[in-house]
């Protein structure tokens, strides 16, 4: 039975793949790996929970119910990282996969001017992007992180980030996401993506992101 278990986790793990419209290279989906872990979890939880005579079938059961929790929320963020990286090629705009959650980080130089908060014009076609997608995949929680470098003093940092989180946040419920699937927090100066001591460090920490969580 052991080696039963083992050969359908494997199975389920060598089904499928997604291309990389950045890189052309395909990949196994997270899809396909969480219906694997879900396989061997559900597995071991069926023959523990089933009677000695029932564990052949218990671990089956177990298996295929697992399999399909881990990889329907994967399967379901699979195919909206692919559509966000498909629609943001080029836009500058940075699409990062962790774990079941979707990360976009928007540089602050294409997205606001320096030192304020009101949304550039010309980034309007990429917000207008992200939400076809949000639209489209409506069962995800979208979470808006504004952060800033060092430059000024912690209460003008943390103000300005709130208010460009609050601004990213606002088009999307002006634009048709429901408020109530949208956050806005701002971060300050607190979580650099690079040092503040060079001009190209502080520029990379000045920028909002968008962590796309499942429901």
């Amino acid at each position: 039975m052991k080696h039963w278990v083992i050969a359908l986790a494997l199975g389920s793990m060598v089904g499928c793949t997604t291309m990389d419209p950045y890189t052309g290279e395909s990949k196994t989906s997270n899809a396909t790996k969480g219906a694997g872990i879900g396989a061997l979890t559900g597995a071991i939880i069926g023959v523990a929970t089933a009677s000695k005579k029932d564990r052949g079938k218990g671990a089956l059961t177990g298996a295929l119910g697992g399999a399909a929790i881990g990889g329907g929320i994967g399967y379901y963020m699979d195919r909206q990282e692919m559509a966000l990286r498909q629609r943001l090629e080029g836009s500058g705009v940075r699409v990062q996969r962790e774990g079941d959650n979707i990360r976009l980080v928007m540089p602050g130089n294409i997205t606001f001017g320096t030192n304020r908060a009101d949304i550039r014009t010309d980034f309007y076609d990429t917000l207008e992007s992200v939400t076809v997608v949000l639209q489209e995949f409506n069962q995800t929680a979208i979470r808006v992180g504004g952060h800033t470098d060092s430059t000024g003093s912690d209460v003008y940092n943390q103000s300005l980030s709130e208010q460009r989180a609050n601004s990213v946040a606002s088009f999307f419920s002006g634009s048709g996401v429901s408020a109530g699937r949208v956050q806005s927090v701002g971060y300050g100066e607190r979580y650099p993506l690079a040092s503040n001591d060079s001009d190209a460090g502080r520029q990379a920490n000045r920028r909002v992101e968008l962590e796309l969580l499942p429901l």
